[in-house]
């Protein structure tokens, strides 16, 4: 499983945005079925962002659907189509 630590880039909104770009393409490119994204828990708004991130209309044609890790709050999976 593809995963996406943003911990180290939390304070850049340039950076964060194109980690997760180049992130997913990469992920949908690669066949695997689930990839993370790790905003971690914190104060959730970190998280918010990537959500938006996410329901963006031309980013949401590359995976099926997205969601929380029911054992860890903190990660956000992105579920992709089968090949």
């Amino acid at each position: 499983m593809r995963s996406l630590d943003l911990h180290p880039i939390f304070r850049n909104n340039r950076d964060i945005e194109l980690a997760m770009r180049q992130f997913l393409f990469a992920a949908a490119r690669s066949g695997d079925p689930v990839a993370e994204i790790i905003p971690g828990k914190g104060s959730g708004q970190l998280k918010r962002r990537v959500l938006a991130f996410l329901d963006q209309k031309h980013i949401r044609r590359l995976y099926l659907r997205h969601s929380e890790d029911p054992k860890n709050p903190g990660r956000v999976l992105v579920h992709f189509r089968e090949p």
